[in-house]
């Protein structure tokens, strides 16, 4: 099954993607999450509306960075894509769909799934990376390159890698599973009933039950 870690930096809030990165993600035999790092795709894109100031001051692409890069429409997903994965991924979606309308592929959101795992925590990413690695160094240099989308794949791999440790995945439809069930706001369940919910949610609807 074909996923990847989607990530977009856009002309202004719900514009145009003038950044798209992806990289591609699977589960090992043994259970554990494959990050292909080298199969990372990272491009700029022109669009048809000047880069708002607010965004410019997230991401800082400017205008010319992407006045002589291919318009955003030109943009594709590789072929037979099952799952997008991203940190709010809805936003992406909204965005890469302006270019390709035909996608149509599961989306698992790393962000529900940080609030079930960590519900007190603060759920943004470079928030979520700190807290992962105890306010490292490390985890310093990444997160100053972060809001490039080819950087917050890769961070949003780390989170994710943790998230099914957390929770025992071991394949990409229990996570496509649990990122829906984790959707569902259930401010009023306990952490351990929130996770006995879902474990037994997979287990009725898992072949032969």
């Amino acid at each position: 099954m074909s996923a990847l870690i989607l990530d977009t930096e856009t002309s202004d809030f719900e514009k145009f993607p003038i950044e798209i990165a992806h990289v591609p993600v699977s589960f090992l035999d043994s259970g554990e999450l494959f990050v292909d790092k080298d199969a990372c795709f990272d491009e700029y894109f022109s669009c048809p509306e000047p880069i708002s100031f607010g965004a410019m001051a997230v991401h800082h692409i400017l205008e010319t960075d992407i006045a002589d890069k291919p318009s955003y429409e030109t943009f594709r997903l590789p072929k037979d894509v099952q799952y997008i994965i991203g940190h709010n991924v809805d936003y992406d979606l909204r965005a890469i769909k302006l270019a390709d309308k035909s996608v149509n592929a599961k989306s698992i959101c790393t962000l529900a799934l940080s609030r079930l795992v960590w519900p007190d925590a603060a759920h943004n990413l470079s928030a979520l990376i700190y807290m992962l690695s105890n306010g490292s160094v490390k985890a310093r240099e990444s997160i100053r390159n972060a809001h490039n989308a080819k950087q917050d794949v890769l961070l949003t791999a780390v989170l994710l890698k943790q998230i099914c440790k957390a929770l025992g995945i071991k394949d990409m439809q229990s996570l496509f599973l649990f990122s829906e069930q984790a959707r569902i706001p259930k401010k009023l369940l306990s952490a351990s009933i929130k996770v006995w919910t879902l474990k037994t949610y997979l287990l009725i609807t898992s072949p032969g039950y």
